[in-house]
């Protein structure tokens, strides 16, 4: 027994002895900019609820700063047959130094909040033009109406552990267009979905979390426009989300945005950079309708 113990501690040492750290280069990609700006308006209120966010990528395990532009504008037009019959302009500013956050600029001569009235004109295109180290950058996009839901309920049904929680969600679509859409259901958990097999018709579905609440919580669920795009950009990242990727590992692909640089287009009525596809920004500008309803879990 003594000799086993002696063996053991003899052990031990050569262990400790061997322990060493190791520092390990990790792979540094491009710093991009990143573009958090989907706008969510509520057509009861008397302004579009403008918020652009920018920040920067990092390494891995850096968290994501915000960073400062040196310009940021949004520009909206009524286009009627390839022509504009109707614009305007609002000019953005950071309201809290490095936040990265830019709404309305209140300190300009002029009101530059977006009424929510100008949704009423057809085919209204919003243009984002921002400046950034001495790059320019531009995403486009039409603003996308939506349906409210119709009803939410807590369901009792449960997936694979037993402790999720069911929500059922019921909307009308409209038949007068092919729509697509994309929920919040809070706590960063987004679903898309399109009515290609329920055009017209009420849709009810069944969401789970996977955790249990408790009873009185309020969960508040919300429903938005999307175009194909949109719709398609979301699908990728959530897709990508879903993935178990080490922290070594390379996703299988990169989820580009609608936003891209046209610091060295020539031509301004170009807007992508096909040309230039390692040069990209990521992230994604919508301006989009969404209705909001809650659930308090009994």
């Amino acid at each position: 027994m003594r000799k086993l113990f002696i063996w053991l501690l003899v052990c031990a040492g050569w262990l400790a002895s061997c322990e060493d750290v190791i520092e390990v280069d990790l792979p540094e990609g491009d710093t991009r900019l990143i573009v958090d700006g989907l706008i969510r308006v509520d057509t009861t209120e008397a302004f579009i609820p403008v918020s652009i966010k920018v920040s920067e990528s990092t390494g891995f395990f850096d968290e994501i700063p915000a960073t400062s532009l040196e310009s940021i504008s949004i520009i909206y037009e009524q286009i009627e047959d390839g022509t504009v019959v109707f614009t305007g302009t609002s000019s953005l500013a950071e309201l809290n130094p490095g936040s990265g956050v830019y709404e309305p600029d209140p300190n300009f001569s002029s009101d530059q909040r977006i009424p929510t009235s100008v949704l009423q004109r057809e085919n209204l295109r919003f243009t984002l033009l921002m400046r950034h180290k001495g790059r320019q950058y531009l995403a486009q996009t039409f603003y996308v109406p939506t349906v409210p839901i119709d009803n939410l309920e807590q369901g009792t049904g449960t997936l694979f552990e037993g402790d999720e929680t069911e929500v059922v969600v019921s909307f009308t679509d409209n038949p007068d267009r092919d729509d697509f859409y994309l929920f919040d259901f809070g706590f960063d958990e987004f679903l898309t979905s399109e009515d290609e097999f329920f055009q017209g018709q009420q849709f009810a579905f069944s969401y789970f979390y996977d955790q249990e609440f408790d009873p009185g919580t309020i969960l508040e669920i919300s429903i938005m426009g999307a175009d194909r795009e949109f719709f398609n950009y979301m699908d990728l990242i959530l897709e990508q989300t879903e993935q178990s990727v080490g922290f070594f590992e390379t996703p299988r692909a990169t989820v580009r945005g609608n936003v891209i640089d046209i610091t060295d287009l020539d031509n301004v009525s170009v807007t992508d950079n096909t040309s230039q596809p390692k040069v990209f920004p990521l992230g994604y500008f919508a301006v989009v309708q969404e209705f909001r309803d809650t659930l308090v879990i009994e």
